[in-house]
């Protein structure tokens, strides 16, 4: 089952209070203080080498290309890429951690602080990042119900993970989703990750937690690997109102990690959630303090992709779009692509803008494609639209052309307008005498008009619309009626 979106800040009397880690799979050859590789989906245990198993006298070695990566998401949402970071051993124990402990980084992370803007609907909010540290993946257990056996898988021990940790600034599970597409949409974006939640290269935990508005925060609980958007709803918002049917019971909420059920649409305790401490977390004598020279952070500045926030804003700027539109048709690099082609081509941005936002976008969804399997080219929406513009043709006529594109029945945007009769009637002499028939046909209308009777006008232009088998331009039509009319 699943529960209703909650997307207001106070839930009956509750204010909702969620912070994120997002555990994103660095998209390198090999694994981070090993040479073995991160490549998904090969048989159990044959891509872990002697470091991941932690056999005795092995020693880890840093991967540079991880550390790369670390440095471009800093620079992505404007944080600080510390010069000297630190790595710590994270002391727990489940069998598929082989050391007894996670390489990881504690007190000093390699990114530090930063930010991640999004819309929600047509209002921009902004979520503060505490923190962004490397450090290794664990193993992962496999159950076998049918034999009632488990097993460790060791492949993933070791792979690289950037986790990124945000300020508890968010209010709904909404703002949620939204913050985690955006966060999703920067580290594909910036290619240091592949994004695919189904295979865990993108795992969000959600903290979340309830209190009465101006109160101290409340107890959090932990929501684990949340891996996809839907999914992410349905369990913060399960959680909400679990969280305050238990208070308003009069029972505490214990510090827990829990695990979202997709079949039962609930949430369930999986253990008691552990603080820093109980970690003991100590500095890894294995490996030295990460250096990281202010010319590799610049040089690295230097070379990296325009990113989204800076592109929507040239969006703006460039082709005057309201900064909503701009935000949204940058949510991948080639949707922005296409809208700019098509703009540039056609010198109608805005006309772009709503094309692609609206028709196209509702078509590549009910399709499951992506822009760039669309079967409409750059050139053909573009010219398209330049027909829209230069008055050949209606916005209705203009959808019979871009269904025909989009079936594949002509690949001639002027071809298809001639073969099916689309051209708009723009000879005012031939306008004028349909609309002298059209008043003469309807004194009623003309009279509730001339009385101030705004809707006997738009059943004129309806009819002039009519009698013109739809070939007449609206404002035209609708210029040369009211002159008319007097």
């Amino acid at each position: 089952m699943s529960s209703p979106k909650l997307t207001s800040l106070l839930v009956q009397g509750y204010e909702v209070v969620i912070g994120f880690e997002t555990h994103t799979q660095l998209a390198t050859q090999s694994k981070i203080f090993s040479r073995a590789p991160t490549a998904f989906g090969a048989e159990p245990n044959t891509q872990a080498c002697a470091v991941d198993l932690a056999l005795p006298g092995t020693l880890p070695v840093m991967n540079r290309e991880a550390v790369a990566c670390a440095i471009r998401f800093g620079l992505s949402v404007g944080s600080h890429v510390a010069e000297r970071s630190v790595f710590a051993r994270k002391n727990y124990f489940y069998p598929d951690l082989p050391k007894g402990y996670q390489i990881s980084q504690y007190e000093i992370p390699v990114v530090q602080g930063g930010s991640v803007s999004f819309f929600l609907g047509d209002e921009k909010k902004t979520v503060r990042l505490v923190r962004a540290h490397l450090e290794e993946d664990a193993g992962k257990s496999l159950h076998e119900d049918f034999i009632g056996q488990s097993g460790i898988d060791l492949n993933r021990a070791g792979t690289p993970l950037l986790e990124i940790v945000t300020e508890p600034d968010i209010r709904s599970s909404a703002e949620a989703v939204a913050y985690a597409k955006e966060l999703h949409k920067i580290v594909t974006w910036i290619g240091i990750c592949d994004g695919n939640m189904q295979e865990g290269s993108f795992r969000c935990d959600a903290n979340v937690s309830v209190r009465k508005p101006g109160q101290p925060l409340g107890t959090r609980r932990e929501i684990k690997n949340l891996n996809s958007f839907r999914f992410m709803q349905q369990a913060i918002d399960y959680e909400i109102r679990w969280q305050i049917e238990e208070i308003e019971d009069g029972r505490a909420i214990e510090q827990a990690t829990v695990l979202f059920n997709p079949d039962t649409g609930e949430t369930r305790a999986m253990r008691t959630k552990e603080d820093a401490a109980d970690y003991r977390y100590f500095p890894d004598p294995d490996l030295p303090p990460l250096v990281i020279a202010p010319e590799w952070v610049e040089s690295t500045r230097a070379q990296m992709t325009e990113l989204p926030r800076a592109m929507a804003a040239r969006f703006v700027q460039d082709y005057g779009l309201p900064e909503y539109d701009a935000t949204t048709l940058t949510q991948s690099k080639a949707m922005a692509a296409y809208f700019e082609a098509v703009a540039q081509a056609s010198g109608q941005a805005k006309l772009a803008s709503n094309w692609i936002m609206g028709e196209m976008s509702r078509r590549l969804n009910a399709g499951e494609m992506a822009v760039e399997q669309a079967p409409l080219t750059t050139a053909q929406l573009a010219t398209m639209l330049a027909r829209i513009a230069d008055g050949t043709i209606s916005n209705n006529a203009a959808k019979q052309v871009f269904d025909a594109l989009w079936q594949g029945e002509g690949g001639d945007v002027d071809a298809i307008i001639e073969s099916r009769g689309l051209k708009q009637m723009n000879d005012s002499g031939a306008l004028e005498k349909i609309i002298d028939e059209v008043i003469a046909a309807n004194p009623d209308n003309v009279a509730q008009f001339k009385a101030g009777k705004d809707k006997a006008f738009n059943a004129l232009v309806g009819q002039v619309m009519k009698a013109s088998k739809g070939k007449a331009n609206p404002q035209q039509a609708t210029d040369l009626l009211r002159a008319r009319l007097g």
